[in-house]
């Protein structure tokens, strides 16, 4: 398959089976009409891989073509990584989202953080999106000072008071939790390689490893600085003011998401380096296949019923609703994932995922057995990014539900 967008030829691989050419059609269309550069676009359905397509240019200074084993970063869409072996874990009886975070790590329970309960801290009601020290490489890597710094860090109100988007500090929560209850002291990047990705064949990597070379790695196109500005007329006001505001909330909790660029040492990015909220690598393949394994019940991984029913479960609100201090808007946040909702009704209501800054979005649907993953390098500063919304309808219309979040 050949798009063609201004002047340009982009060569476009990959399969779609019979009933789903419209999420190939659309696939094609993103890079003749959405200006698409390099993108892998997969969806499994009921259990079965039904698209699997990749195309553009994987290196924009060389022109290199993305190849099908292509990856890149997908930045928040780890969190819904970082969610599902969270899940995995829950559902092993390795902790208890109900239980008090100071049950498993002691240490936790000061300043105002004796009654956080893991629930609370997983949905970003826990006061603690940004830290008071800076969060730089070295301390990432130290993950016993790492522990440390965050144990003592005070919340910045009332725990369960309000939902603030835990941009990067999630990950390191959820990473020095699970090293304590996991029997063999993994970090989240080597139980979610153990466990998940490589019981499945997949490529996602929360710690990219020295070994995967560059030329497997599609190096990001960020937007210009005119594309920038036009972003804040594209954003909800409060958003976009607080965007401008190096002390607001917003810029607070993505400290750190720079790291898997500045550290990268001369390579595409960062090599062992585990940023689980926003550091992820990997392809639209692998995020497809395992949301499309949890959509389906989660059987090849020993995913407990119950477990899956929670993650379906409507989200719990904070005392003062779902208004997020950080976006300046409201956003469904629950145990790792991003929810649909009135404001955002991406998937079925029992639906969970995260979206990425620059575009790349995954999400499993166990309604109606569906993975969706979709993975670009040329980044869209945009709430919603249109070319993952357009492919994600694309496949919905193929299994011929209209509105997901409603009723058909």
């Amino acid at each position: 398959m050949v798009a063609q967008a201004g002047g340009a030829r982009y060569s476009v691989s990959g399969s779609a089976a019979p009933g789903f050419e419209k999420v190939q059609q659309t696939f094609v269309e993103n890079f003749e009409q959405r200006g698409e550069l390099g993108a892998a676009c997969a969806v499994y359905h009921r259990g079965k891989k039904v698209v699997d397509l990749w195309g553009g240019v994987r290196d924009a200074a060389t022109g290199e073509p993305w190849q099908e084993d292509t990856m890149a970063i997908v930045y928040s869409t780890t969190k819904g990584m970082a969610g599902v072996a969270m899940a995995l874990a829950e559902s092993r009886g390795l902790f208890d989202y109900e239980e008090r975070v100071s049950t498993y790590w002691p240490e936790f329970a000061q300043n105002g953080k004796e009654s956080v309960t893991v629930r609370q801290l997983l949905s970003h009601q826990a006061g603690l999106f940004a830290l008071d020290e800076p969060t730089t490489a070295e301390l990432v890597a130290d993950l016993d000072r790492l522990a440390v710094v965050l144990a003592r860090q005070r919340p910045a109100w009332e725990p369960g008071e309000r939902q603030a988007y835990h941009g990067i500090t999630l990950g390191f929560y959820e990473n020095e939790l699970l090293r304590r209850v996991d029997p063999q002291h993994r970090t989240i990047g080597g139980f979610f390689q153990e466990e998940i990705a490589g019981p499945l064949g997949e490529d996602f990597y929360i710690r990219l490893p020295t070994s995967i070379p560059d030329e497997r790695l599609a190096p990001m196109v960020r937007p210009s600085a005119l594309a920038m500005i036009s972003v804040l007329f594209t954003i909800p006001f409060a958003f976009a003011i607080a965007t401008m505001n190096p002390r607001s909330n917003i810029r607070r909790c993505l400290q750190g998401s720079e790291l898997p660029d500045t550290e990268a040492n001369g390579r595409v990015y960062a090599r062992e380096l585990e940023i689980p909220a926003g550091g992820g690598v990997g392809t639209a393949r692998a995020l497809a296949h395992i949301y499309g394994e949890f959509a389906t019940g989660g059987k090849k991984l020993g995913l407990r019923g119950e477990t899956l029913k929670r993650l379906m479960a409507p989200p719990v609100s904070p005392a003062r609703g779902f208004r997020d201090e950080c976006f300046k808007l409201e956003s469904r946040l629950a145990l790792g994932f991003m929810r649909p909702g009135p404001d955002h009704r991406f998937a079925h209501p029992g639906s969970f995922g995260a979206p990425g800054t620059g575009g790349s979005f995954a999400f499993a649907d166990p309604h109606n057995q569906l993975g969706f993953g979709y993975v670009p390098n040329r980044m869209v500063m945009r709430v919603v990014d249109l070319r993952a919304e357009a492919l994600r309808q694309a496949a919905y219309e193929s299994i011929g539900v209209r509105d997901p979040y409603g009723t058909d």
